[in-house]
């Protein structure tokens, strides 16, 4: 059967939500460890196991075609994957086609300066830069080794290339808490937005995240203190939800999980890069587009698609504190993407 004769029905699931957004993890490996993400020592997949950028590409026309209108890059840290360039290249030719909207990426930005102009000659134009500190000491801690000179240097050569950039900070009680303002402050001044992120309960990190768990009111609490914050409509296609900031042009988003669910509008699908659809981040449901493609090929994939779909369920069940210690899946989010 060829690929046009197969179904274009639009994404909808089973509550009526239409799904628009696909997030691709391409590799669960990464030259970083967070502490809010990975344990220190991972055991990563086998290569064997992942799905080949040939593969990410035909199952993301495969999306496209039914209706996916934006696609982000994850990881783990996608430019870590070797060739990351020819797949960017591959889906972002959708771009010129206008049959996607647009193409973006999520990544620490340590290998940035390499790539910032593949990005944008391919056709992204804004990218998301995970970043919770601007203290060298703390990056190096919150990130088990990291070093900062080359993230900072990442967003420098991302912003000469044309490409603009957001910066992703998970709050963290005891760690960065009093850092928000100033980090606001960096992206008024840099040219980027912000957005703060609430931790989540994904996978063993070998630490408790009750004890670095921050609420987002308390998060944003210095902020308010200094500067009134009023809702914007703007939407960038995911969850966080944006303000205005008074005084300052950078925009302050936020990202709440735990404090302010934000599912009853989900847009959204994860495929993991062993080639499982994800409903929710925060449950284990799933299904395997990547045994359907290999031992059915295109066919195979829109009936597992549609029944993806059938159980995405309605929300995710996060929860921490004292009585939910254990994380609400043992999959690390570097598996199922960001």
């Amino acid at each position: 059967m060829a690929v046009a004769a197969l179904s274009s029905a639009h994404l909808t699931d089973g509550f009526g939500r239409r799904i628009e957004y696909l997030r691709i993890s391409v590799t669960d490996r990464c030259d970083l460890r967070c502490r809010y993400c990975m344990a220190e020592r991972m055991t990563f997949l086998p290569r064997d196991e992942i799905l080949t950028l040939d593969e990410i590409a035909i199952i993301a026309d495969r999306f496209i075609a039914r209706g996916v209108r934006k696609i982000r890059l994850t990881g783990g840290e996608p430019l870590v994957r070797r060739d990351i360039g020819d797949l960017v290249r591959r889906i972002g030719r959708h771009l010129r086609s206008g049959a996607l909207d647009e193409l973006t990426l999520t990544t620490n930005g340590t290998r940035l300066a390499e790539q910032a102009e593949t990005l944008f000659d391919a056709g992204v134009r804004r990218i998301n830069v995970s970043l919770d500190t601007l203290d060298p000491a703390l990056f190096a801690h919150i990130t088990r080794g990291g070093d900062i000179a080359k993230t900072l240097a990442g967003i420098a050569a991302a912003q000469g290339a044309g490409l603009r950039m957001k910066i992703n900070m998970v709050a963290l009680r005891g760690l960065n808490e009093d850092m928000v303002l100033p980090m606001l402050r960096w992206c008024d001044a840099q040219g980027h937005d912000l957005t703060l992120i609430e931790t989540m309960p994904l996978g063993d990190t070998g630490e408790d995240r009750t004890d670095h768990y921050l609420p987002m009111h308390e998060a944003i609490a210095p902020v308010r203190q200094s500067h009134a914050i009023t809702p914007l409509p703007h939407r960038t296609g995911g969850p966080a939800r944006y303000f205005a900031v008074d005084g300052m042009n950078a925009k302050l988003g936020m990202i709440t999980p735990m404090t302010q669910n934000f599912c009853a509008d989900c847009n959204r699908m994860r495929l993991t890069c062993e080639g499982r659809i994800f409903m929710c981040l925060g449950h284990e449901d799933h299904v395997d587009l990547k045994t359907a493609f290999r031992q059915g090929g295109v066919d195979a994939l829109d009936a597992l698609i549609d029944r993806a779909l059938a159980i995405k369920p309605l929300a995710h069940d996060f929860a921490i504190g004292p009585d939910h210690r254990k994380p609400a899946t043992t999959r690390h989010m570097s598996v199922t993407g960001g």
